[in-house]
């Protein structure tokens, strides 16, 4: 059966639709941002989830301390959204990004993460084309083996370039432990904090994250803020890593079954260039709200192919059916614009402002 809100909202935007409870966004803004203040810890939420300037305004509000950007053009949108104390927490290389940051921090205040000797030595360009300086926080691997330096020596190393580096400044320290390896992450902390005073430094900041880690907010001694992001909307991997309910998922992909050619078997308008490739490590590709049995087999570009042998109950052709996402930062990527409701009513269409920036 579709729901009366599904089949408005299939009749006047079609689908697959993406669409925000609101009142949900506002409750988890409101039910993390406590977390973090509880914790004595600054939010410094990242937007890579909702990529909106709108929705960062609303974390503001709440209290958050800034954002966090993945990359350069999102910052670059949130800036012109009215955005202000940004961190970049990625590696930014070459003259094109050097040429771009330094406009930036020109008109906001913008902090830059690195791992590496190259990256820092770019950084003076920045900061020349800005005439102000550049703070830089050092990108620590705490476990998850992606970006960062290895050792706390490592670290150290490139805090004492970052020093003698004109128009640069040392910030801090950005980590992401992993869930289970705090105590690991704080040794980390400790040896490189006591290499860094030995430097005459203090890390000013000293940022971990993301959601997956809110239940570990504040056991980091020494930390000054935390980098959630998909907190905002959550998705099934935040469930299934136990800091979200499906009460707290507040985006849903409205999509339309369009055949039923076998009894166990059906087919519905939410492809691989809508929920995405990316199982999370689960099995299937979203959950069905109203047929939680079935099963999101597969994807063709177009196609979501439904399992049906294991549900109770089964769509016929034409049902519209809300689906929540494994993941959803990067099914929110694929869309221009969400369909914001509240309650029963549709209350607006948000752009996602800053979709598509990979640069």
């Amino acid at each position: 059966m579709t729901s009366p809100l599904a089949a408005k909202i299939a009749r006047e935007y079609g689908t697959p639709a993406l669409v925000i409870d609101m009142d949900r966004v506002e409750r988890n803004i409101a039910r993390i941002q406590k977390i973090c203040d509880d914790a004595g810890v600054a939010n410094r939420p990242h937007i890579k989830t909702h990529k909106s300037p709108m929705l960062a305004h609303l974390q503001i509000k709440a209290g958050a301390k800034g954002i966090t950007c993945q990359k350069l053009g999102e910052a670059e949108v949130m800036a012109e959204g009215g955005i202000d104390d940004i961190l970049i927490s990625y590696n930014l290389i070459g003259d094109e990004k050097m040429a771009r940051l330094g406009a930036l921090l020109a008109k906001t205040s913008v902090t830059v993460a690195a791992d590496n000797p190259v990256v820092i030595a770019g950084l003076p360009a920045a900061a020349a084309a800005a005439g102000r300086a550049l703070p830089v926080v050092i990108e620590c691997d705490t476990g998850r083996k992606r970006a960062g330096v290895e050792t706390p020596a490592e670290a150290i190393v490139l805090a004492d370039q970052i020093q003698n580096t004109p128009g640069v400044s040392f910030a801090g320290l950005l980590m992401y432990p992993t869930e289970t390896g705090w105590s690991e992450a704080q040794r980390f902390y400790d040896e490189a904090l006591s290499g860094l005073r030995q430097l005459g430094l203090d890390p000013a900041i000293v940022s971990t994250g993301g959601s997956p880690n809110l239940k570990n907010v504040g056991q980091l001694r020494g930390a000054t803020e935390h980098r959630p992001g998909t907190y905002i909307y959550n998705d099934r991997m935040q469930v299934a890593a136990g800091v979200a309910t499906w009460d707290d998922c507040a985006l849903h992909v409205y999509s339309t079954v369009v055949s039923r050619a076998g009894p166990d078997r059906g087919i519905f308008d939410a492809g691989s260039k809508t929920l995405t490739a990316d199982t999370g490590g689960l099995d299937g590709y979203g959950l069905i709200l109203e047929h939680p049995e079935a099963r999101i087999a597969r994807f063709a570009e177009e196609h979501g192919f439904l399992d049906l042998t294991k549900s109770n109950t089964r769509p016929a052709v034409g049902d519209v059916v809300r689906i929540v996402p494994n993941h959803v930062c990067v099914v929110v990527n694929m869309a221009d614009e969400v369909v914001m409701v509240r309650g029963d009513e549709i209350v607006g269409i948000l752009p996602v402002a800053a979709r598509g920036k990979l640069r």
